[in-house]
């Protein structure tokens, strides 16, 4: 079972989602849970089923003191790079808590400081503390939403199943189409580096 990770009582946890991705959005969460907080669900957003995910998000925001989801587009991301891009969208997730963190607790092993709060990079720390799962769960929810209204104006990809990630069918479809506006320039989109055309 996830235990809670308090540095202090006011502690956020953040996590991003869709960092692997060749099309869509980085997005980043940050959550307060309130003290005691526990649901026997709640674990790291990928060892769970996309129906427990969307079971647990409304749960999350409902008993959250504070949460906020932000998505960076991939123009961002080909600007700064995807871990930047990562770390930049959880700093603006946490800029928009409408509590204040005394601390704050990082899903991985990269960060930069976020104002002069302290912070601890902890390397799977989504499958470990609560309040970095809930950030995951949030994310990740969060993301596969802003995926499907996507697929519906770009049918072709299958976003609506493989929400952006490098699957058979996705490469297979920028062959054939090429790549979207939603495409990340910056990533190898095929293996074979074929010159794609934006």
């Amino acid at each position: 079972m996830l235990q809670p990770y308090y540095h202090c009582e006011c502690e956020a946890g953040t996590d991003e989602a869709g960092r692997g991705c060749l099309a869509g959005p980085v997005t980043a969460a940050a959550v307060i849970l309130p003290p005691g907080f526990r649901h026997e669900l709640l674990n790291d957003s990928k060892k769970l089923s996309e129906r427990h995910r969307e079971e647990l998000a409304p749960i999350i925001r409902e008993a959250a003191l504070s949460f906020a989801v932000i998505h960076l587009p991939p123009e961002t991301i080909d600007a700064i790079n995807i871990l930047q891009a990562s770390i930049k969208a959880m700093h603006l997730a946490l800029e928009q808590l409408t509590v204040t963190p005394a601390a704050i607790a990082v899903d991985g092993n990269k960060f930069k400081p976020f104002k002069t709060i302290p912070h601890h990079c902890l390397i799977k720390g989504d499958g470990r503390f609560l309040n970095i799962a809930a950030a995951s769960v949030l994310a990740k929810t969060a993301r596969d939403n802003y995926m499907l209204e996507l697929h519906e104006e770009y049918p072709d990809y299958a976003w609506d199943r493989n929400k952006g990630y490098p699957t058979a069918a996705h490469r297979d479809a920028l062959r054939k189409f090429g790549p979207t506006p939603f495409h990340r320039k910056s990533f190898r989109l095929l293996p074979e580096q074929l010159k794609i055309e934006f």
